[in-house]
């Protein structure tokens, strides 16, 4: 189950990121954490803006929504989605994992 966190600008998402990947999109769940695999290196912040973009596309979100707040420089990372409350952003986790046919 990955573990969300209510805070009052929104809700932090915990995200495993798997860099020079196949493919780049929601891959699972990984030790409480969302699992995102991309095909960009970890490199020069490449992988990081890849993982936005994978997540932003999956969850339905616009640019402003995703930030990340911590674990830049990190395969774990936290990311802050605004407008959006925990019920939410978990169907759309669950939409997004079905949808990539993980479980």
């Amino acid at each position: 189950m990955i573990e969300l966190e209510a805070k009052a600008e929104g809700v932090i998402l915990p995200v495993r990121v798997q860099p020079g990947a196949r493919r780049s999109g929601v891959t699972g769940e990984h030790a409480g954490s969302l699992k995102v695999s991309v095909t960009q290196a970890a490199e020069k912040g490449k992988a990081n803006a890849a993982a936005i973009e994978s997540l932003r596309e999956a969850l339905g979100l616009r640019p402003r929504q995703l930030e990340i707040v911590a674990g830049a420089a990190s395969r774990q990372k936290k990311f802050l989605v605004r407008g959006l409350n925990l019920e939410e952003l978990g169907e759309r986790i669950a939409q997004a994992l079905s949808t990539s046919g993980s479980k």
